[in-house]
Parts: structure tokens; C-alpha cells; sequence
């Protein structure tokens, strides 16, 4: 990723989550992703896909409470009390993120206890370009 992306990537986070204490930097293992970190403490991944001749990239943050606590986890984390969980349609094992009327993205159980969960997020580069 290019620091062009990286600086992107980090404005349209920070739309999204609604906080401006978000900093995206390039995974220092690996250019090819980056790293979402709030204040000093990294909170996510973020992959390239480049299949098809488009650009996009994935996000994969890892949650570690349950069901329960999820949206008020998610909205202390962000300082952001817009995010919402919803249920989705015939599934029971995930649920959707949004931001007001946004959709944000998926959110998957780790385990079939739901003790943990898995936020996945598809940013297209469309997305990046009305930052």
C-alpha cells in the first residue's frame, strides 16, 4: 500500500467509526497491509485485494466480548454511540454493523458459544475516492 492509500484509508475509517483518534500505518511484517490502530493499541487488519483488476480492501477486527455487550462494547470503543447492531434476515450466527443509516459491515461469531466475534468490513475503492 502506498502512503497515498494509507492517508485514504484513515480518512474514510475515520468517517465511518466517527473518531478522529484513528490512525491507519503499513503493517510493518507485511506492505501489502496495513494496520488500524487506535491510540497506541492495534485493533485491526487491513488486506489488499487486487482480484478482478479492481483495487479493494478488507478489514478484520477481532472482538473479544459476546453477544451481549457487542454494541455497547463497539460504541464505548469508538466513542460513538450512532453504531448500531442489527439482526440479519434467516441468520443467526452474524449481525450487521452500521452507522446510522450506513451499513459498516458483518459481524461473524468466532465460536459457537459466542463468546468472541470477527467484524469484517469490504472497502471498495470507490469508497475511497469520495474521501
Amino acid at each position: 500500500m502506498d502512503k497515498n492509500e494509507i492517508h485514504k484509508l484513515q480518512a474514510f475509517l475515520r468517517r465511518t467509526f466517527g473518531n478522529e483518534d484513528l490512525r491507519v500505518a503499513v503493517n510493518p511484517r507485511d506492505v501489502e497491509k496495513a494496520d488500524l490502530h487506535f491510540g497506541e493499541r492495534k485493533i485491526a487488519l487491513i488486506g489488499v485485494d487486487d482480484e478482478d483488476g479492481d483495487r479493494s480492501f478488507t478489514l478484520e477486527m477481532k472482538i473479544p466480548v459476546g453477544r451481549a455487550v457487542l454494541q455497547e462494547y463497539l460504541q464505548k470503543l469508538f466513542d460513538n454511540p450512532k453504531l448500531k447492531i442489527n439482526n440479519r434476515v434467516k441468520k443467526n450466527d452474524s449481525v450487521e454493523l452500521t452507522s446510522g443509516d450506513d451499513f459498516i459491515g458483518i459481524i461473524s461469531a468466532d465460536d459457537a458459544h459466542g463468546s468472541s466475534y470477527t467484524l469484517q468490513m469490504a472497502i471498495l475503492d470507490f469508497d475511497l475516492d469520495e474521501v
